[in-house]
């Protein structure tokens, strides 16, 4: 019964946990030494191809992982770049993004993404949360609204890109286009086709109220009949376009033209239109904002202003870089990317 109950205890108990491979396991089964693995690791281009070829075979076989921790006690840095964005749902920022991992990582940094609801109240916890992991870089693609997440960050001095808008209240360095610039081109192609009764199905977000703001303001200036705004709800759905083409249709606004603050309404308003039979752009033009993938897609196709996000992520990349490396000093560097009218066949 005694040699039982032991067999029974002896099968409960776990397997012990293999060690983990250490940089001189590395270097005892590459038959190098430990620095000669760490240049391998660090600086490649300083040993031969063939040391290099065995030293990674001897990663690869140990399963040996570098500690970024311990090498960040030594140089002060985390080698990590948080990405703050509004909710990732939004697919206006995945070429900024990818490009900005990939040049990134082919820096030896790792890119973290954090999610911000857009409300202020929160701000200041989430940028409590994100300090709290000694980032080397923060980037924000949408401005603060928090003073005091603000002033933690200037308090705080690491280096903070803001992307996507330029502004005049910069925390440090800006890469982005002015919003009201690319509203007053959306009307300026509107007045241009001679459309001169339009109706605006707008996001209400802060950037694209910036954008609304220009945009009517051109058209007002140029006589043009603004027959209607409709604002939506944040993040953007196709269903609000829809729904909102729905009700300047039901209401009988009787407009030649619907401008929208982005392609998701855009291609909404024109589901809708088309349901009832309406003709693009013979009965009714839609023109759209951010060149989504679709938008060059659709029947048909979209008139839109394109913002080249990857050129934005390479850009952000450049400029966490030469801040870290201490080649860009100053704290009010400015990249404007500008945009670009992709007129279609909608308008």
């Amino acid at each position: 019964m005694k040699r039982e109950m032991e067999s029974k205890s002896s099968h409960l108990q776990s397997p012990p946990s293999p060690m983990s491979a250490t940089l001189a396991d590395v270097a005892r089964l590459a038959k190098v030494s430990s620095i000669t693995v760490s240049r391998v690791l660090n600086h490649p281009h300083l040993v031969s191809e063939k040391t290099a070829k065995r030293v990674k075979a001897a990663i690869a076989k140990t399963g040996y992982v570098p500690n970024l921790l311990a090498g960040g006690l030594v140089s002060q840095r985390s080698r990590l770049v948080v990405v703050v964005i509004p909710t990732v749902a939004n697919r206006v920022f995945d070429a900024t993004i990818e490009h900005l991992g990939q040049c990134l990582a082919d820096a030896r940094y790792q890119l973290l993404l954090a999610q911000s609801d857009l409300s202020e109240e929160g701000e200041s916890a989430l940028i409590d949360s994100i300090l709290a992991r000694r980032p080397d870089g923060l980037v924000l693609t949408h401005p603060l609204q928090s003073p005091a997440a603000r002033e933690k960050l200037l308090a705080r001095g690491i280096p903070v890109i803001e992307a996507w808008e330029i502004h005049d209240r910069p925390i440090d360095t800006l890469v982005g286009f002015s919003h009201p610039d690319a509203g007053k081109a959306m009307a300026e192609h509107i007045i241009e086709r001679g459309y001169r009764k339009v109706a605006l199905v707008w996001s209400g977000d802060a950037r694209g109220t910036q954008r609304r703001t220009a945009c009517e303001q051109r058209l007002i200036d140029a006589g043009v009949h603004i027959t209607a705004r409709h604002i939506t709800p944040v993040p953007v759905l196709v269903g609000y376009g829809r729904e909102a083409m729905k009700a300047l249709l039901d209401e009988s606004m009787g407009m030649d033209a619907v401008i929208c603050s982005i392609d998701l309404l855009a291609q909404g308003v024109m589901a809708e239109a088309q349901s009832r039979g309406l003709r693009i752009p013979e009965d009714v033009a839609v023109m759209g904002y951010g060149n989504l993938e679709f938008a060059a897609y659709t029947h048909p196709r979209l008139t839109t202003i394109a913002i080249d996000g990857a050129l934005i992520g390479q850009l952000i990349a450049q400029r966490l870089l030469q801040r870290l490396t201490g080649e860009l000093v100053t704290r009010t560097s400015v990249d404007d990317v500008g945009f670009r009218l992709v007129v279609r066949e909608s308008t």
